[in-house]
């Protein structure tokens, strides 16, 4: 057999050296009850198809909400959200992690209504030792009250990436070396939750909740957890470096992973607290390895 053309050498080159972006591990859909019970309000939160999909309602009387019945340090914990539709100006529909001492570690979703017609806004946030005023908020690229769409957090020793439908849109890297704290020594419970925030989530808090339009309802589905189960004291995770999420192809974005975040930057970030020179005439140590800067 003769020697092969340059042009298929040159393909064979290619396809040997580019790599492709990694997702993390397909969700497993599982019931309600495998990994979550309701927290308040227990009449405002409606299963059906045998707890497979859940509907948190709110009234002019009160939200409701829920929360993980284990604690976990570190993982891959997703949600399948379909957001109150149409008016739902001064609502706020959270999905979120959280610690349970008074200097918390936090990992937020949150998504700001709006009236019929507007985007929905998603404001991401971290908090590390009690602090966080790291605030991002994103129009989303499709109306997320249509349809069913996953929202994820990645979380492992070496970065927290958010995830929209695999799509991150944005990472906070472990910057311990540089003076900044990261969740690593806290377990967290993760909670979901509906509620009437009129006095800020809407153009800063000008658009007040419509309560003619109410009952809204956020639905749910997934109820994906893959983490490690933790009691709320401990200080480490005991399959620390073991799982999927702390192997190297999660250890940092890759190239096409990095362009995806770039196009959320551009098209949709409509406020990035690293941008921020009023707030911050000094840009935040963490924001330029998390290339925000």
């Amino acid at each position: 057999m003769g020697p092969l053309p340059l042009t298929l050498c040159l393909t064979f080159l290619v396809m040997a050296t580019v790599t492709f972006a990694v997702p993390p591990k397909k969700a497993v859909d599982v019931p309600f009850g495998r990994n979550y019970f309701p927290t308040w309000a227990f009449d405002h939160i409606k299963y059906l198809n045998g707890g497979s999909e859940v509907h948190l309602v709110l009234d002019k009387y009160t939200g409701t909400g829920f929360q993980s019945k284990g604690s976990y340090l570190f993982g891959h914990f997703s949600m399948h959200i379909k957001m109150v539709p149409g008016d739902s100006a001064g609502t706020v529909t959270a999905f979120y992690l959280s610690s349970q001492s008074s200097i918390h570690d936090e990992i937020d979703f949150e998504f700001l209504g709006n009236r019929t017609g507007q985007p929905y806004i998603l404001q991401t946030n971290v908090f590390t030792g009690g602090k966080g005023n790291r605030e991002q908020r994103i129009n989303l690229w499709f109306d997320p009250s249509k349809d069913y769409h996953s929202y994820s957090v990645l979380w492992n020793m070496y970065q927290i990436v958010f995830f929209v439908d695999d799509v991150p849109i944005r990472v906070f890297k472990n910057s311990k070396d540089i003076g900044v704290k990261f969740p690593f020594n806290q377990p967290m419970k993760i909670y979901s939750s509906l509620w009437n925030a009129d006095d800020w989530a809407t153009r800063g808090g000008l658009e007040k909740t419509n309560w003619a339009k109410a009952p809204f309802v956020a639905s749910y589905r997934g109820f994906h957890v893959d983490g490690c189960e933790a009691s709320v004291n401990a200080k480490f995770c005991e399959t620390q470096g073991k799982r999927w999420w702390d192997q190297k192809e999660f250890q940092d974005l890759d190239a096409q992973q990095y362009k995806r975040l770039k196009w959320v930057r551009q098209r949709y970030t409509i406020y990035n607290y690293c941008a921020d020179r009023v707030r911050f005439p000094v840009p935040p140590p963490e924001c330029r390895r998390d290339r925000d800067i």
